[in-house]
């Protein structure tokens, strides 16, 4: 299963959604999932990928993870894993 498949099925998961309902486009706002499902989706993401992400709940904007789209949440976790193998 591919990064992007991972990603797409944790988020509809959170969303309650089918993963075919989850475009790369979507947001998480667009989808229902307000700000506690955000933390469960990134502690899910985190255990599946063994990594942490840089993000504060209480101040999103100031994290370098970026959360505006589905793709970027995916382009984020690539970039991690990959500074994880390095």
């Amino acid at each position: 299963m591919s990064t992007q498949d991972k990603v797409i099925a944790i988020i509809a998961e959170q969303a309650v959604l089918e993963p075919s309902d989850v475009t790369l486009d979507s947001t998480l706002e667009d989808l229902g999932i307000d700000s506690l499902g955000l933390v469960e989706s990134i502690f899910a993401i985190e255990e599946e990928f063994d990594i942490t992400i840089p993000f504060n709940a209480n101040e999103p904007e100031q994290s370098d993870f970026d959360i505006s789209t589905v793709a970027a949440i995916i382009a984020g976790i690539d970039k991690l894993v990959a500074e994880k193998n390095s």
